[in-house]
């Protein structure tokens, strides 16, 4: 395995990693602390229907998606490190709010402002992407997933810890807390990586060629929409997962455990990735894990429809699931960012509204079938499955498993795509 070009200047690998997975984590602890409070904040707010709860985290998802053109644009403009840092702050002034929030629809209104500030940390994968390309971003990506994921693991917990000592507001002080820490390491650590000749003037007729660049490329929004609809079949997981160890194994507090024991097998598939990804390449590995996600949910639904569910058997096909989904997942990000070196900014951005957003609106669409059964689950999973293995022969025009192909150039891109993007 080659080793990897340098980071960033004074940055060592591991703490570059590190950072990155830091600041995209911001957005993972916005959602996964506060899984256990949604029955205390429903109840605590004068909710009528447990189902709205979900809506704490569609809130959040949209305003996530729905920002992250506008950061990619201003990081293409006027820099990373001062987008990355101007995000975080609103970040965690948008997480104070939602914990001083004295009404279920201010609390709305605040997650989808943290929302819209969390959305800035998608210029992260703009700052990999400006340092490496091909085989290198996907094994770097693979790793800050390791250090991501180890998010949904803890975070249940202590956000159950925060909920037996504390007020269910002091989750969100935790966001923000968390989210201030980041801000300082990047505020001390993190270079600029967009060199000020590769910066772009944001005019509307610039702004559109770059987006056609994006979306006119069938790698670029075919693995976009693949992200978009596995995204989606997790996010149904996460909005759905109180309610289904409440309501149908009857063992909410066996919640926090068991999402950490899922959510772990996400972290070793991912860490996994990282250390095969150079030899076996990026298709190979997430077009076989493709498949099993697909042939995993479609055993999960003729489970439940045979009435032999059980939690065992739940929890054990759900964690074999997001093994798969890491192991696709991170590397279509990879593909998707591959050919649009030239704009990685708007790429970025542009590539996680669709999968952000639409993912929100794909999981609220599975979590609105919920009645007491694993079913929409499950089966909301395979057609997410199989919707993305569309978008991937859409993507590579019909063939899976071919093993190369050729990466643009770190900073910058090919001459004829950088003259388009300008």
């Amino acid at each position: 395995m080659s080793a990897p070009p340098p980071a960033a200047p004074g940055m060592r690998f591991a703490e570059f990693v590190a950072l990155a997975a830091a600041l995209m984590a911001t957005q993972a602890i916005a959602i996964d602390a506060m899984l256990p409070a949604f029955p205390v904040i429903v109840r605590v707010l004068g909710v009528a229907d447990p189902n709205h709860g979900q809506w704490i985290v569609t809130a959040y998802m949209t305003g996530l998606g729905a920002s992250q053109l506008v950061w990619g644009m201003m990081s293409d403009r006027f820099g990373r490190r001062p987008i990355l840092l101007g995000g975080l702050a609103l970040y965690v002034a948008a997480a104070l709010l939602c914990g001083l929030s004295g009404g279920f629809p201010a609390l709305l209104a605040w997650r989808f402002v943290h929302g819209l500030a969390a959305g800035s940390v998608v210029v992260t994968r703009s700052v990999i992407r400006d340092r490496y390309a091909g085989r290198h971003m996907a094994r770097v990506m693979s790793l800050t997933f390791v250090v991501f994921l180890t998010v949904p693991v803890l975070a249940p917990s202590i956000g159950q810890l925060i909920l037996a000592l504390l007020p269910w507001r002091y989750i969100f002080i935790l966001c923000g807390g968390f989210a201030s820490l980041v801000w300082v390491w990047a505020l001390l650590r993190l270079p600029e990586s967009l060199h000020p000749e590769y910066r772009l003037t944001l005019t509307a007729a610039h702004v559109a060629r770059a987006a056609r660049l994006v979306l006119g490329n069938r790698l670029s929004i075919g693995y976009a929409l693949a992200m978009t609809v596995m995204f989606g079949s997790i996010l149904a997981y996460v909005g759905m997962v109180q309610q289904i160890f409440a309501d149908v194994f009857r063992r909410p507090g066996l919640m926090p455990g068991m999402f950490a024991l899922c959510a772990a097998f996400m972290g070793l598939a991912a860490y996994a990735n990282s250390r095969i990804v150079e030899r076996l390449g990026m298709r190979v590995i997430s077009h076989t894990a493709l498949l099993c996600f697909i042939s995993v949910t479609g055993l999960h639904v003729l489970l439940v429809a045979s009435g032999h569910e059980r939690l065992w058997t739940f929890v054990v096909l759900q964690a074999v699931t997001m093994g798969c989904f890491s192991l696709s997942v991170s590397n279509f990000g990879a593909m998707a960012m591959e050919p649009v070196a030239a704009v990685a900014g708007i790429g970025a951005s542009l590539q996680g509204c669709i999968s952000t957003f639409g993912g929100a609106l794909v999981g609220a669409l599975i979590g609105r079938y919920f009645r007491a059964s694993t079913m929409p689950l499950a089966a909301g999973a395979f057609g997410c499955g199989i919707a993305a293995l569309a978008f991937v022969l859409f993507a590579e025009r019909g063939r899976l498993f071919r093993r190369h192909h050729a990466s643009a150039p770190i900073q910058g891109g090919s001459a004829d795509s950088r003259a388009m993007a300008r």
